[in-house]
């Protein structure tokens, strides 16, 4: 799926300290907690609770978030609509992978279980 060059320009340069609170909003709403909000990011981007802190510390764009992220090699089984695009199609590998941690975020505040939002083959 195409997105456009804008849409993914606003996307790189969003930095991960303005949306990480709204994630922790939307999870805890739902009843989940902070702590399962970092294992979904640990599990997508291998960055553990440290530094995630020190990612939201430093105002880093989801640019550069995810330069430094290594990505779980599962994260191409992360499949469905989000933000009105399927994730899987989504040609832009940034603008991917903001949309699989949406995706996975997602999937969390809508209760489902932890061990089938970390993928395995």
């Amino acid at each position: 799926m195409e997105t456009t060059f804008e849409h993914d320009e606003k996307i790189a340069n969003i930095t991960f300290a303005k949306v990480y609170p709204l994630y922790i909003s939307k999870i805890e709403k739902k009843g989940r907690t902070k702590i399962e909000l970092n294992k979904v990011i640990t599990w997508l981007t291998n960055f553990d609770e440290k530094e995630i802190k020190q990612l939201i510390d430093e105002q880093v764009t989801f640019e550069i978030f995810f330069q430094r992220a290594k990505l779980n090699s599962n994260a191409k089984l992360i499949t469905g609509i989000i933000c009105g695009y399927r994730v899987e199609e989504i040609k832009n590998s940034l603008t991917q992978k903001v949309r699989y941690l949406d995706k996975l975020v997602d999937e969390l505040a809508k209760g489902k279980a932890i061990d089938k939002i970390l993928r395995k083959e």
